[in-house]
């Protein structure tokens, strides 16, 4: 699984889904850096500047990078993903920085390409979540499969989407959606019924998580939602072939709910 945050980073989990008892300042997000890895980090600009360096650690939606100089001293802020960036990324950071090289940009700007999902919710979800269905709890089973499947490291939200009465028969549903920019996976309502196996939700939902891990790729000049990695890992769920099969028993039901 692609990391959510550097390796050198704690971010604490949103408390509406993990509750945590510790007692925090006003005001997220909150993230906790290993300072050795910063100073690393520092050694690696004081190095190229010959000057002292302030550096910030920050988690960021909007600017991953940014520095100016201030009375002989070099105030840098730099987003987490470059703390265990590999060395080639780090000295093309360090270069950039420093000297505003154009190569180096190039090569900073495509390592954030590549590490979109690193960066926070750029939307706050401002709904009330809505967990616990009339018969399906989506936050148990997200719980259970992060644990299985991701190591825990999954820290997107989850919740049932609004309840509507359908004025007209459907012809087609989305059973499950994430939203990338609130890092949020909603769930179709018409899956909380009785009828409706576990195994399948699960299955919905383990997709959606899925997208929360594994950013989109770029193909032949087209953005590719489930690139071949995706589909592979998806085929890595116990009920893969079970819930396939219950879905187009039951797609007809589904759509008329």
């Amino acid at each position: 699984m692609l990391p959510r945050v550097a390796r050198a980073v704690v971010r604490v989990p949103d408390p509406r889904h993990h509750p945590i008892d510790i007692d925090l300042p006003p005001g997220q997000p909150h993230i906790y850096v290993h300072e050795g890895a910063r100073q690393a980090l520092i050694r690696r600009l004081e190095l190229a500047q010959k000057r002292p360096v302030l550096l910030s650690v920050t988690d960021n939606y909007r600017q991953m990078i940014s520095s100016s100089l201030r009375e002989g001293i070099l105030q840098a802020r730099v987003h987490h993903m470059f703390l265990d960036a590999p060395a080639v990324v780090q000295e093309a950071l360090v270069r950039y920085v420093v000297t505003q090289d154009r190569a180096a940009s190039l090569v900073v700007g495509q390592y954030i390409d590549e590490n979109g999902h690193r960066i926070r919710a750029s939307r706050p979800v401002s709904t009330p979540l809505s967990t616990q269905g009339r018969t399906h709890d989506l936050l148990l089973l997200f719980q259970k499969l992060n644990h299985a499947y991701f190591g825990g490291g999954v820290d997107a939200l989850i919740t049932w989407g609004k309840r509507t009465k359908a004025r007209k028969a459907r012809r087609t549903i989305k059973l499950g959606s994430y939203s990338a920019v609130e890092r949020l996976i909603r769930i179709h309502p018409v899956l909380d019924r009785p009828w409706v196996p576990r195994y399948f939700i699960c299955y919905v939902i383990y997709h959606e998580m899925l997208h929360h891990v594994m950013p989109a790729s770029h193909g032949n000049g087209r953005r590719m939602l489930h690139p071949p990695q995706f589909l592979a890992r998806e085929r890595l769920f116990r009920d893969y072939e079970r819930s396939l099969a219950w879905e187009k028993d039951h797609v007809g039901r589904l759509l008329r709910t």
